[in-house]
């Protein structure tokens, strides 16, 4: 498999898509794939800082460390740099079609809505719940994060 570039996007990069990628990393490194990811937020409110303490500790729990991430604003030069860029909600999605160069690289979706034949949905922002919340965020997202991985996989079998 070709190397696959993608960048997950929630609003402040420090609850949801921090979360993302450090799971589609873990899951693709078990089968072997080759993605190079990272993360960033439509907004500019925690630039710098490291992903929620809460969001550290949900993916400590499965053996993965997050704190190497520092919360970033996406850039236009995102859309050219990476083939996926996947919003956490219809919000998030909106806002980068708002700022989504007419030609660019990148295919922009809603990360639990990738396909016609999976819907997993939106994936709720846990920043104002409690410690269940970011549990419940992270088996949502290791649940997208692994059919994204299997839709990944049979695009790679078709162009083979």
């Amino acid at each position: 498999m070709n190397q696959i570039r993608v960048l997950t996007v929630c609003l402040g990069n420090i609850c949801r898509s921090p979360a993302a990628q450090g799971i589609l990393s873990s899951e693709a490194a078990k089968r072997g794939m080759n993605l190079t990811l990272d993360s960033a937020g439509t907004a500019a409110y925690h630039v710098g800082n490291l992903p929620d303490s809460r969001s550290i500790a949900a993916l400590q729990k499965i053996a993965i460390d997050i704190t190497d991430q520092r919360a970033r604003q996406v850039s236009e030069s995102d859309f050219d740099e990476f083939d996926w860029i996947l919003a956490m909600d219809r919000d998030n999605l909106r806002n980068l079609k708002k700022i989504k160069p007419a030609k660019c690289r990148a295919k922009v979706v809603m990360f639990g809505e990738f396909t016609s034949g999976q819907t997993y949905g939106e994936v709720d922002d846990p920043y104002y719940d409690g410690e269940q919340g970011f549990i419940i965020m992270r088996q949502h997202l290791m649940d997208i994060s692994q059919a994204f991985l299997d839709h990944l996989e049979m695009l790679n079998q078709t162009d083979s």
